[in-house]
């Protein structure tokens, strides 16, 4: 299975959420096999991450979007731990600051977009424009509808200059949405999760449904794709994302630079020292 092409929104394609499957068990239905290949594939991940690292010719900018609940932070436990920290940043956007609504609405996720060589991850973004204010009519329509070719143009400056950007949209149905608010209630150490905003918004469920359907179809393109993620099951949701993510980094053609020192030089360096240690 091609889970890279399977999931990605075909740039000009309109996205009906309604007809996509939360759950997709056609797809895959061993949780226990599906597991055991996720360590399998982290370690991969992993390799390619130093590969990346090494290499310093791009950088890789992750986003991930999501109703409440819908596993943003998860993914990132689940799938990001295989990063080594000096190389992959996470950012999570919330209500913007005084400063940063003085400023473009891109300004602040510009700042954070990443160095070549680095990866970062946007557990929201700067699709929340084009989302929680339209929804809330926050923002006219007239400004929100010109976000998209904003978005765009932004997304292809950034390619333009070296970064790859992979955008996963994590779709769960609003009864797996209300079973994880029960799970929030029932363990205490997740009651620091519960916001009364998780239930205002639950009546503008259609409205988002809208939001995104627009914000995916519009702005999937082939230097930034959109991937729609079955995410009711959190363990299919990660292992969809992690092949994702490795057909991604394999497609980059990595190689490790040249050293830039005489080798042999240093060989006979290491061997001199060596000898010294050893009292010979």
């Amino acid at each position: 299975m091609d889970y890279y092409e399977h999931f990605r929104i075909a740039p000009g394609s309109k996205l009906d959420l309604d007809k996509f499957d939360p759950v997709c068990k056609d797809l895959h239905d061993d949780r226990d096999l599906a597991e055991t290949e996720m360590l399998r594939l982290r370690d991969r991940l992993r390799q390619l991450q130093y590969s990346l690292y090494a290499e310093r010719k791009r950088s890789v900018l992750i986003c991930l979007q999501g109703r409440d609940a819908a596993g943003k932070d998860g993914t990132i436990r689940h799938v990001f731990r295989a990063m080594n920290p000096q190389g992959c940043r996470v950012f999570s956007f919330k209500v913007p600051s005084k400063v940063e609504a003085e400023h473009d609405f891109l300004w602040r996720h510009h700042l954070v977009t990443p160095q070549l060589g680095h990866i970062a991850v946007f557990n929201r973004s700067h699709y929340e424009e084009v989302l929680v204010q339209r929804v809330h009519n926050m923002v006219p329509k007239e400004v929100w509808k010109r976000r998209y070719d904003e978005i765009n143009n932004f997304e292809r400056m950034l390619a333009n200059n070296g970064t790859h950007i992979l955008k996963f949209y994590l779709h769960i149905d609003p009864e797996e949405q209300l079973e994880r608010f029960k799970k929030r209630l029932d363990s205490p150490h997740k009651h620091w999760k519960i916001s009364d905003a998780d239930y205002a918004e639950r009546p503008f469920w259609d409205d988002y449904t809208d939001a995104y359907e627009d914000a995916l179809s519009k702005c999937s393109t082939d230097y930034a794709p959109w991937f729609a993620i079955p995410s009711n099951r959190k363990w299919f949701r990660s292992y969809v994302v992690l092949k994702i993510l490795i057909a991604a980094f394999e497609s980059f053609n990595m190689s490790f630079p040249e050293t830039s020192v005489d080798l042999d030089e240093i060989r006979r360096l290491y061997h001199q020292e060596k000898k010294k240690e050893n009292g010979s």
